[in-house]
C-alpha cells in the first residue's frame, strides 16, 4: 500500500508550484496502484495548514478549494486517512529515540509510524530528509 506525503498533497492542489504536474502524475499512479493508498492523519492537517496559510505563495487557498480538493481526491480517488492507533506515543517516542531523531523530523516519523501502522509499505514523498523507518520505503516519485 503507498501512502502519499503532505508535499505531494500541496504540489498537486497548487498549480503554480513547479512539481504541479509532476505530484498529480504521481498521485493518480497511486491511485491507480492495486494494493491501494492512503493518507495519514497528520498529513491532512499539514495539507490545510500550507495551502490556507495567509503567507503562502501565491496566496493562501479558499478554504472551500482546499476541502474540495481533498475531498474529490480521497472519495474519487478511493483513498483513506489512516489514524494512529492505540499505544502509538509509546511507539512514537520509543522509536524516535532508537532512530535519535531531533527537531521538526519528528513530524516525518509520527507520519511514516501511522501509515505503517495502517498496512502502508511505501511512503511517497519529495523529502529527500524524510526519516526512514524498517518495513517503509522512501520513494520520490518525482524524479
Amino acid at each position: 500500500m503507498i501512502a502519499l506525503d503532505t508535499n505531494l498533497l500541496v504540489y498537486a492542489h497548487r498549480a503554480g508550484t513547479p512539481e504541479h504536474a509532476a505530484a498529480q502524475a504521481a498521485i493518480l499512479r497511486a491511485v491507480k496502484h492495486p494494493a491501494g493508498w492512503g493518507i495519514a492523519l497528520p498529513c491532512l492537517a499539514e495539507f490545510w495548514a500550507v495551502v490556507t496559510h495567509p503567507s503562502c505563495p501565491g496566496g493562501p487557498s479558499d478554504h472551500d478549494q482546499a476541502k474540495l480538493f481533498m475531498d474529490r481526491l480521497l472519495e474519487d480517488g478511493g483513498g483513506r486517512v489512516w489514524a494512529a492507533g492505540t499505544g502509538f506515543a509509546h511507539l512514537l517516542l520509543q522509536q524516535a529515540v532508537d532512530s535519535r531523531v531531533v527537531g521538526s523530523r519528528i513530524f516525518d516519523l509520527q507520519i511514516g509510524l501511522v501509515a505503517y501502522e495502517n498496512g502502508a509499505r511505501e511512503i511517497w514523498t519529495n523529502d529527500r530528509q524524510f526519516v526512514p523507518l524498517p518495513g517503509l520505503k522512501v520513494v520520490n516519485p518525482l524524479v
